[in-house]
């Protein structure tokens, strides 16, 4: 079960790192992001965030692999994501990414668990 939770846990961690790629390179999709407040390219301080977000989740995705303690990070994180993305006023926004972090935390529970 563990491995299984590891793989899908990377699966949806490399789809969201190749949207926040999308994002920085000026894909057109800010009403799913960042609270939906730019409805079409993020602005350069936005797509700088997309960057980190990318950073970090390979960085996360490493701390899964090893399950180490960047992997407890990343689960703390997943549930603050859960709840900014909960409170979200898009509701795009909440729609996508509310069950993409819900899975990816029950998968990065399993895994560290």
């Amino acid at each position: 079960m563990e491995t299984y939770a590891l793989w899908l846990y990377l699966f949806l961690t490399v789809g969201t790192v190749l949207f926040q790629l999308a994002l920085v390179a000026g894909a057109p999709w800010g009403r799913l992001t960042q609270g939906g407040s730019h409805p079409g390219m993020l602005p350069v301080p936005g797509r700088l965030v997309a960057l980190l977000s990318a950073v970090l989740l390979v960085w996360f995705a490493w701390g899964m692999v090893e399950q180490n303690w960047v992997g407890w990070f990343a689960t703390g994180y997943l549930v603050l994501g859960l709840v900014m993305n909960s409170l979200s006023k898009s509701k795009v926004e909440r729609m996508l990414w509310v069950p993409v972090i819900a899975v990816l935390l029950v998968s990065a529970w399993i895994r560290m668990g």
